[in-house]
């Protein structure tokens, strides 16, 4: 099973090609730095704050609830440290 990083990213992915937007163009229009996003993107980011993610939903036109509308988000495991 998939770790919440690994959603997380998949989803802005998704919405990112669903969207012809670049990474680049994500981070402006969320006003979230790149480096935050490509962090994310790629996992190295543990557990990027709400408000980080209400931004990236924010910028990509979605509402968090259709952002986090997936089977794999229902099934998810949280790794508890």
């Amino acid at each position: 099973m998939k770790k919440e990083q690994e959603l997380l990213s998949e989803r802005i992915e998704y919405y990112c090609k669903d969207r012809r937007l670049s990474y680049y163009a994500l981070a402006n229009r969320a006003a979230v730095p790149l480096t935050t996003l490509m962090h994310i993107i790629n996992c190295s980011t543990k557990n990027p704050g709400i408000f980080t993610i209400l931004k990236i939903c924010s910028g990509l036109e979605v509402s968090i609830t259709e952002f986090f509308d997936s089977e794999e988000f229902v099934n998810i495991e949280f790794e508890i440290e």
